[in-house]
């Protein structure tokens, strides 16, 4: 056995302490530098034939063998519960233990059949057991009490510089997270790809957390359900894109979003949630973490990540999160308000376009209706010499049908081409659609359309220019006759409606024609723009002119095959 003098073992550490190279340094200033540095000084002092040094893992509740010198190969992989062997007692009591024959301590665990006898310390800092240095030797009773005093020792100045290294490998980390969440930030000012930014986001996040897998649903515009929008699979290399949507009602992930708070689960196998739709498919995932995407103090969203093995969370791991669920959210508000700027400038080129032809198509309709006039009087004319020839007058009343029309379109062009201010006058609104369909009703009955009206009592009268009003509610109530063809309902309703808590006075004409696609509906106030067989396409254009005269608007509802519902809001004034 080898053995020497305790002075002389104090003064082999005090050297060890002052011969300390720049590279011993560096080393000490990483985790894994200062257990490995510690571990061999143990053995060294000891004499041993074999150590370990120990960590507590606080995520799986085991004792991990950091580092070990001198065991079996299979001896490196054990892994001890808190109380389990001589290491488990250790780490549990907070004192140290000598053993001088393992073979008869209860307690002892066999990880190498050569070891013989034991000595165990714990590392504390700050009053908590945070690990434990063990020595081993081939030897029965090599351990002496001064082995257990130096070896307490070094556990003590190994956990100080423990610290030491966990803070640095912190403002480590620190460091590279804040490089990173800048990097993101400069992509999120330069990237118009919002789907790359939040892949980009969503694969920092599994990398900064040490997760397996993570995934950013975003809110669709419903608030019902949580769409898949970016997700990352650290085991994949080829990532297929996910199709995912979550009832927003049927999963936990609506705590998130209902809250706004974060979500972190230890365990996802627990029976209360082994139905939740969002882990059916994280079956080889433990723990998970969910924090919203909320910008201007609304919930867009959530991004979350899962890891494979169970794992605790910590604060500053939620708020790093948090921090790029932050920048997700920004991200998505850069695209949203760049796509409304686009639409934004695209109905500005609309308008000039619409603009330009409306004078274009006024300016021909003025050339165009002086000539009529002349042809028409002509025409008259015409028609009174020639009585007498049954055929030339059958001729010329076709003649004058076809200018009439021809006549109609130009004071359509006109309404289009200039803005004419309403004459406003109190009416009430039974007395219009009486009046419309008065005019229409022989068109109605030879297509076989039954009227049905719902008319809400005590209605305020309407302020409005009561000719303008007839044509747009005559011009619906014509658009659907087209829609319907042979036979249907046409139901026409008047009531009041509160958009944004501002009061509007409505009229609905609501027909089961044929109804539009979304497409269709995009596009039917736009003059001259039809897709029916008959008429210019001017009718919609203005009923549409008609509202904005009034300060009003005009809102489509329609669904294929079932019909269509246009609403005339117009503003009640005072």
């Amino acid at each position: 056995m080898k053995s020497g003098s305790g002075d002389k073992n104090n003064l082999f550490i005090a050297k060890k302490a002052s011969l300390l190279s720049i590279n011993k340094i560096k080393r000490l200033l990483t985790v894994q530098g200062v257990i490995r540095h510690f571990l061999k000084i143990a053995i060294d002092i000891t004499q041993s034939d074999s150590g370990s040094f120990v960590l507590f893992n606080p995520n799986t509740g085991f004792l991990d063998i950091e580092a070990s010198f001198g065991l079996k190969r299979r001896a490196k992989k054990t892994k001890l519960r808190v109380g389990e062997g001589i290491t488990g007692w250790v780490a549990t009591s907070g004192k140290p233990l000598r053993i001088d024959d393992v073979s008869k301590d209860w307690r002892y665990v066999s990880i190498d059949p050569r070891i013989r006898s034991e000595l165990a310390v714990p590392i504390e800092w700050q009053s908590t057991i945070v690990g434990v240095l063990n020595v081993d030797s081939h030897e029965k009773s090599h351990y002496k009490p001064q082995h257990e005093k130096q070896l307490e020792t070094i556990a003590s100045e190994a956990a100080q510089w423990l610290s030491y290294a966990w803070e640095i490998e912190k403002l480590r980390q620190q460091a590279k997270q804040l490089s990173t969440l800048i990097e993101i930030g400069r992509t999120i000012v330069s990237q118009e790809d919002l789907e790359k930014t939040l892949e980009g986001v969503v694969r920092n996040a599994v990398f900064f957390m040490n997760a397996n897998k993570g995934k950013l649903f975003l809110l669709n515009r419903e608030k019902s359900e949580l769409l898949l929008i970016a997700s990352y699979d650290s085991n994949k290399e080829d990532i297929k894109k996910e199709k995912m949507i979550i009832s927003l009602s049927e999963s936990i992930f609506g705590v998130v979003v209902k809250k706004c708070k974060p979500l972190a689960i230890q365990d996802i196998h627990e029976e209360s949630l082994m139905h939740c739709p969002e882990f059916a498919l994280e079956n080889e995932m433990v723990s998970f973490l969910a924090v919203p995407l909320v910008f201007g103090k609304e919930c867009q969203g959530l991004l979350a990540i899962f890891t494979a093995t169970p794992h605790r969370f910590s604060n500053s791991q939620i708020q790093l999160l948090q921090t790029l669920a932050d920048l997700s959210a920004v991200a998505l508000a850069k695209a949203r308000l760049l796509e409304r700027i686009v639409q934004t400038e695209e109905n500005l080129r609309e308008g000039e376009r619409l603009l330009s032809l409306g004078l274009l198509a006024a300016e021909i309709a003025h050339e165009i209706r002086n000539p009529l006039t002349v042809i028409h009087m002509l025409l008259h004319s015409l028609k009174m010499r020639i009585k007498e020839d049954p055929v030339s007058q059958r001729d010329l009343e076709i003649l004058e049908k076809k200018m009439s029309q021809l006549n109609r379109i130009v004071d359509q062009v006109l309404v289009i081409g200039r803005s004419t201010e309403p004459a406003l006058e109190a009416m009430k609104v039974e007395d219009i659609i009486d009046d419309v369909l008065l005019l229409s009703r022989h068109k109605l009955a030879g297509q076989r359309i039954e009227v049905q009206t719902k008319i809400s009592p005590l209605l305020p009268n309407l302020k409005a220019d009561r000719a303008q009003v007839e044509q747009a509610v005559l011009n619906l109530i014509l658009n659907a006759i087209q829609a319907m063809g042979e036979g249907g309902m046409l139901e026409i309703i008047a009531e009041l409606q509160h958009n944004d808590a501002e009061p509007y006075l409505a009229i609905r004409v609501k027909d089961t024609g044929s109804g539009m696609t979304q497409a269709e509906i995009e596009d039917i106030f736009v003059p001259f723009l039809t897709r029916k067989k008959e008429g210019t396409g001017l009718g919609l254009a203005i009923v549409q002119k008609i509202m904005e005269n009034h300060r009003g608007k005009v809102e489509v509802h329609s669904t294929l095959g079932q019909g269509s519902t246009f609403s005339l809001l117009f503003p009640l004034l005072d």
